[in-house]
């Protein structure tokens, strides 16, 4: 691009900033309430509208396993051990298991991660059919439903897909012994197999004390117009590019790379948090998988997350208002991302911002530890509230058995 192009994109981009900072646009930021539906979810108390039994599984299902490997502790799926923890403690904890609404068992199906952090989902499958055989055969409550009226957080890439593979994962589906369960998870995609109807949709897992340990004062001016800081091409996986992120990365960097407005970059410096906190927009593309954790930092941190995954579905969108805080850009209009991004009048940024300052919206996207009203534990007890009553023809009579427990690879049947 020529000097008098770029000279004109920085005129641009400093009229845009005077236009905005006419109202002081910064972090500093007055909070607007979350009106309507969403906002009044936001905010519900789950506790007294359930009760949760949590099955007492032998320690090589969950403790064990993370003895073993505490980086699971800091990992973004470690929202399954942080749910564990909750509801041991939680006042929606019954030791009753026939006043309960809701049965958890506790596997932690993504603590196998390989010496550079990375987690293999390859047991999962054995693992969580073992679980759901001893509870089956412990207790009566599995087999009046086949599990209708019980809950799993299942947290890898593609849920109990259990693959980190986009096509490998298509191929397996969904474990078959969690046809009727209600699976809590991180992948989100909408008419995709490893996403079932009624799961509900959380956040990965973002460390609070991390990011609240690199908070910057709140007058600090958001400075940079978008940022981004991650992968653009995955050679080891995709050594011929345009499959990592159906290409939607490797658009960004070769449009923007030399854009001024665009801060992008392969390094993570230690100030990516701080960084953050200075920008107007982030960008949060999809990776292997349509979400990362970059969407949890950017609303912690109030810059505006830039959505590019088709299809996303979003955590707790019955109680969170994407459309309101949040961009949405097509993976095919990525080259066109300057312009949609400047061309947001500055009112609209400005309530953006207003909404995300809220500190309900960023409670939401945390499992802090202790819990804290309105964090992504109650939002999840919320989604599990929403659901009930069960449908008593559940209950009736035995049902008919639909469960196939052989079904599956061949080697997901060999005992674990």
């Amino acid at each position: 691009m020529s000097f008098w192009k770029w000279g004109l994109v920085g005129l641009v981009f400093s009229a845009f900033v005077f236009s905005i900072g006419a109202v002081k646009l910064g972090r500093n930021r007055p909070t607007e309430r979350i009106s309507g539906s969403a906002g009044d979810v936001l905010e519900d108390d789950p506790v007294g509208r359930l009760k949760v039994f949590v099955y007492e599984l032998p320690s090589k299902y969950n403790k064990k396993i993370l003895q073993k490997d505490p980086r699971c502790l800091t990992h973004m799926f470690a929202a399954e051990i942080f749910m564990h923890r909750f509801l041991l403690s939680s006042p929606v904890r019954t030791l009753n298991p026939k006043e309960a609404d809701w049965f958890y068992t506790p596997v932690y199906t993504t603590c196998d991660l390989t010496p550079n952090g990375l987690p293999l989902p390859f047991k999962s499958p054995r693992m969580m059919r073992s679980a759901i055989q001893l509870i089956s055969s412990n207790w009566p409550y599995w087999n009046r439903t086949e599990g209708a009226d019980h809950f799993f957080v299942t947290p890898h890439d593609f849920g109990a897909c259990f693959h980190y593979q986009e096509e490998k994962a298509i191929e397996r589906g969904i474990l078959p012994l969690l046809q009727h369960a209600t699976l809590v998870q991180t992948f989100g995609q909408r008419n995709h197999v490893c996403l079932k109807d009624g799961s509900i949709t959380i956040p990965p897992y973002a460390p609070p004390q991390k990011m609240h340990a690199h908070l910057i004062p709140e007058k600090t001016p958001r400075s940079i117009f978008v940022y981004f800081r991650g992968l653009f091409y995955d050679v080891g996986n995709d050594p011929e590019g345009g499959y990592y992120a159906r290409g939607a990365r490797a658009a960004v960097w070769e449009n923007f790379k030399d854009n001024p407005l665009f801060d992008i970059s392969t390094d993570h410096p230690t100030t990516y948090y701080e960084d953050m906190q200075r920008a107007v927009f982030c960008l949060c593309p999809l990776g292997w998988a349509p979400w990362s954790p970059r969407l949890v930092e950017a609303v912690v941190f109030g810059c505006i997350p830039v959505i590019i995954a088709d299809d996303i579905v979003l955590p707790f969108a019955d109680a969170i208002p994407w459309e309101d805080i949040g961009v949405f850009v097509d993976e095919e209009d990525v080259a066109q991302l300057d312009t949609i991004l400047t061309s947001i009048p500055p009112e609209v940024i400005l309530r953006k911002q207003r909404l995300l300052a809220n500190p309900s919206m960023k409670q939401a996207m945390l499992f802090p530890q202790p819990a804290k009203s309105g964090d992504a534990f109650h939002q999840v007890l919320n989604g599990l509230a929403r659901k009930l009553p069960h449908d008593r023809s559940l209950f009736s009579k035995p049902r008919e058995k639909a469960l196939n427990w052989t079904a599956g690879p061949v080697g997901d049947l060999k005992p674990w």
